[in-house]
């Protein structure tokens, strides 16, 4: 599906594929238009990409990667400027992991995590943008969310789109961060309820969930890192598109990108220690039992001894035909079992 916004002056204008323009060239100076290709076909891919801004093989290459290859993936984020347009590529987070992370979408009695881990590393979307002077063009194989904020920013501030495309492609970019709010404290939170498990309750269950989290904190790092490179290049006013004025927008967004990042990074330090605290946990509890069972064997041995000494009932065993042979038989084990329970007493094994 394309969306076509066209701003001229103070008017904005809203249509589908309709309104779309035969060629960039012919934009106005004063006119700025942002296309948006959402789950788009191939023939309204060829329409933009090949017709109304051609871009450079390579960018189409990337752009349809995910439609092409889909075993693949999407793209990792990069930008990379050309002779007319900068094309840039980030990976919001999949809209059912911000829906999981809310709270909402999930059937009663689902499990988290394996879902989680799912959707970040299977379904990562894949948001492709090209910017120049007076277009801005984003493209997507599904609807996100971040694109929807940015529709709605604008149905309410109309006049802001006439700073350009690269202050349009902030709001896009400052609303794709945000979603990493929810999801970073659902991580957090999952964590601290993990953390009081090991504890209580060490099991194979527990580390599975632990290693499924770390899957997806691991995943959710490698991407900021990548993004935080790309903003880190758009901050740094190496690319004539992005206007100086435009630049401290885009800082905020790092900052955020950054502060997101770190929670991360501190994420994952803490469930590589869980993972250890784990195998500790389950080590003390395995030594816990082993020890009881160790005592027990110390205390019955004893008491097995003179069982089996007088178990043997051979013929000139002076003690065989004794009267009170039983009864001092049965005194000896009861003394040496506790004298061994006073022992570990002692010793403040017990």
């Amino acid at each position: 599906m394309i969306t076509v916004r066209r701003w001229n002056g103070s008017s904005c204008k809203e249509t589908g594929p309709e309104g779309l323009p035969e060629s960039a060239a012919g934009i106005a100076a004063d006119e700025f238009v942002w296309v948006d290709l959402s789950d788009p076909t191939p023939e309204e891919e060829a329409a933009v990409f090949q017709k109304f801004l051609p871009v450079h093989p390579l960018s189409l290459e990337d752009v349809t990667r995910i439609r092409r290859e889909p075993d693949r993936g999407a793209h990792f984020p990069k930008v990379e400027e050309f002779p007319d347009y900068l094309f840039v590529i980030v990976n919001p987070l999949p809209p059912g992991l911000v829906a999981m992370a809310a709270g909402a979408g999930r059937p009663p009695g689902a499990e988290r995590l394996p879902s989680a881990s799912r959707l970040l590393h299977r379904h990562r979307p894949q948001l492709s943008a090209v910017l120049s002077h007076s277009v801005l063009i984003t493209h997507s194989l599904e609807r996100l969310a971040c694109i929807e904020t940015a529709h709605r920013y604008l149905s309410r501030h109309g006049d802001s789109a006439r700073r350009g495309p690269d202050y349009v492609f902030h709001i896009v970019l400052d609303a794709m961060v945000d979603e990493y709010a929810p999801v970073v404290e659902w991580v957090a939170t999952k964590l601290d309820h993990l953390e009081a498990r090991i504890f209580t309750n060490p099991s194979p269950k527990l580390i599975h969930r632990i290693l499924r989290l770390k899957r997806v904190v691991t995943g959710m790092r490698k991407t900021l890192i990548i993004e935080r490179e790309v903003l880190a290049r758009l901050i740094r006013g190496e690319f004539e598109l992005v206007e100086a004025r435009e630049i401290v927008y885009y800082r905020n967004v790092y900052d955020h990108l950054v502060r997101y990042t770190e929670l991360i990074e501190a994420a994952r330090e803490m469930v590589s220690d869980m993972g250890e605290t784990h195998l500790a946990a389950v080590s003390n509890r395995l030594n816990e039992v082993m020890k009881v069972l160790a005592m027990i064997s110390t205390t019955i041995l004893p008491l097995t001894l003179i069982s089996s000494v007088y178990g043997m009932n051979f013929k000139h065993m002076p003690e065989l035909e004794w009267e009170y042979g039983y009864p001092v038989a049965l005194a000896a084990m009861l003394a040496t079992g506790l004298a061994s329970v006073v022992f570990f007493r002692w010793k403040r094994w017990i």
